[in-house]
């Protein structure tokens, strides 16, 4: 099983994206899980790191054909150029699935499997806290391009109670594109499974929180 510590940053002495980028655990989203169909791997790593009450992830990403047409939150962010956290909650049967195009835009449901997914209502989706910027402008535009979102996740939006986590996590870490000029489905724990699935806890990888 893929796995990683998590470590405990502090932003009381350090705002939140300095404490990550000296703190965090860097990760790579490399796994061409089905290289004969979707060839295509943009560069995407990244770093995560929890404080008392939420867990911080932040992607950079250079690749082609940047698409961002989805402005408003819980919209279709998987057709864009999108990343991915998904978490198992440790209690339930239910997954949490936050998905983030280039602009910051957050597509944030839950449920036990892919079909039938319930949508964060408005007042949970403002406490998911976005960052990042993009480089080189403008939105929808051929050739490479390098942006960087990060997205911090309250625990209790994925079961946790921020006083009494648990030694580990089941989660993976995705890059998508389902409509940009060269759809791609990456991950960072591999995925066995004929055809681009996601939804798919058996294969998470092992968070561990320190």
């Amino acid at each position: 099983m893929t796995s990683l510590c998590v470590p405990f940053i502090n932003t009381e002495k350090q705002d939140l994206e300095t404490a990550l980028e000296l703190g965090g655990a860097r990760f790579d989203v490399q796994c061409a899980n089905w290289p004969e169909t979707f060839p295509y791997t943009p560069f995407c790593s990244g770093r995560v790191a929890r404080t008392e009450d939420a867990l911080v992830v932040d992607f950079r990403v250079s690749g082609l054909d940047l698409r961002a047409q989805n402005t408003e939150d819980n919209g279709r962010q998987w057709e864009d150029s999108c990343v991915e956290v998904f978490i198992k909650d440790p209690e339930k049967a239910d997954y949490y699935n936050f998905e983030i195009n280039a602009l910051g835009k957050v597509l944030a449901c839950y449920g036990p499997v892919r079909e039938g997914r319930t949508r964060r209502p408005q007042e949970q989706m403002e406490q998911i806290l976005r960052f990042g910027h993009l480089e080189g402008g403008p939105l929808d535009k051929d050739g490479i391009q390098t942006w960087r979102v990060g997205v911090v996740i309250p625990f209790e939006l994925i079961g946790l109670h921020p006083d009494n986590l648990p030694h580990s996590i089941r989660a993976n870490f995705y890059k998508c594109g389902d409509k940009t000029a060269h759809p791609h489905y990456v991950s960072w724990s591999p995925i066995d499974t004929p055809k681009p699935d996601f939804h798919r806890p058996d294969f998470f990888g092992e968070l561990i929180l320190k």
